[in-house]
């Protein structure tokens, strides 16, 4: 698919939100995508609220996603599916919003393990960004958080008992390191977060799926060594802005060296966060993409789906319609807050494309023998 295909005809030139800087119709955008013969599946993406999901859906249908995994609150599952029936699945997930932190990602999330397990999950999310740190201290415990907390082993036993797959986010963007946690004595190196998930990658056999490009999409290299040391682990590619702009950034023959040698590990996601607050009026930030209303949540989450199938099936180059902010919090002196990377467009192999958007994912969803 060439660039002369997609947006031009669509754009409109004019900001409309964070999602649509320049103003792209994001219903004739899909129209212009070819056509998947088997629907494709999101491996990654937070699923809640009754009129925002039906938006989602419409939006899931224009683009050709069919199946979804979602970190989806454990009383919202009853609503998602009445919406999407048997197309979602959810990983197993503590509650964020609970006011006792340290009940939520203790004795709370073995409780909601069970739970979600017996209403089908075959997945459990363990959440280890640094920023986790901090609310560990501010709980009055300062380990609650970490990947290898006598509390997450619990966790992790009682998951591999039930027979459920490990998802993980570990680390964060490049970005962040050198602003938000520039101080090592606090969070440690980026290197740093990899070293329990390498003993607890050998400790749990089961398979494991770690999100966001493995947290380290500026750095192939150290992904290469870290999925050839360990065979159980795959990756999801979410994270929009943040896997745009640093893929983006790579050669294009070194993308697809990696894509080819580890094609079948590699899975599809979006990490659209979908809520009922992104229907109600409230301001847009400069902290990342916002919705205020029904058409710019429609945006909020066409925008992530439009990136990834354009930088992934295209060889369109331009400017990323979603704001990334992390340029201006790096750089401020080049950029603002509603600036932008380039999107580099791939233009992938359809065997690679057939894997990374369905096979990849089926394989690690199919029940164990």
């Amino acid at each position: 698919m060439t660039a002369s295909n997609s947006i031009a005809s669509t754009a409109s030139g004019r900001f409309v939100n964070l999602s649509n800087r320049w103003g792209l119709d994001y219903r004739a955008e899909a129209a212009l995508l070819p056509r998947r013969d088997r629907p494709i599946i999101d491996a990654h993406l937070h699923l809640s609220g009754l009129r925002a999901v039906e938006i989602f859906r419409e939006v899931a249908s224009l683009y050709g996603v069919g199946r979804f995994l979602s970190m989806t609150p454990l009383e919202q599952v009853p609503v998602v599916r009445e919406i999407l029936g048997d197309r979602v699945g959810f990983i197993a997930v503590p509650s964020f919003a609970g006011r006792d932190r340290r009940h939520e990602h203790g004795r709370g999330f073995l409780d909601a393990i069970e739970k979600f397990h017996a209403l089908g999950s075959r997945v459990v999310k363990f959440w280890a960004a640094p920023r986790g740190l901090d609310i560990g201290r501010e709980c009055g415990e300062p380990d609650l958080l970490r990947l290898d907390s006598p509390m997450r082993l619990e966790a992790m036993q009682l998951a591999h008992r039930l027979g459920m797959s490990f998802m993980v986010h570990v680390a964060d963007p490049d970005t962040w390191f050198a602003t938000r946690y520039a101080d090592p004595s606090r969070y440690g190196t980026k290197a740093s977060h990899y070293e329990p998930l390498r003993r607890l990658l050998d400790r749990f056999p089961t398979p494991w799926l770690a999100a966001h490009f493995g947290g380290w999409p500026e750095d192939l290299a150290a992904l290469d060594d870290l999925l050839a040391r360990h065979p159980n682990l795959s990756l999801d590619i979410s994270a929009t802005k943040w896997i745009v702009r640093e893929i983006s950034r790579h050669p294009r023959g070194r993308v697809l060296d990696f894509l080819t040698r580890w094609n079948g590990r590699l899975l599809f996601g979006s990490d659209i966060v979908v809520l009922e607050d992104h229907l109600r009026d409230a301001a847009e930030t400069e902290t990342g993409a916002k919705a205020r209303d029904p058409e710019s949540a429609f945006d909020l989450y066409a925008s992530r789906y439009w990136a990834y199938r354009t930088m992934l099936e295209t060889s369109w180059r331009g400017p990323s319609p979603i704001a990334d902010p992390d340029l201006a919090a790096v750089a401020p002196d080049r950029h603002g807050p509603h600036d932008a990377p380039e999107l580099r467009g791939l233009d992938l192999p359809e065997p690679i494309l057939a894997s990374l958007y369905h096979d990849a994912a089926a394989r690690f969803l199919a029940p164990s023998a």
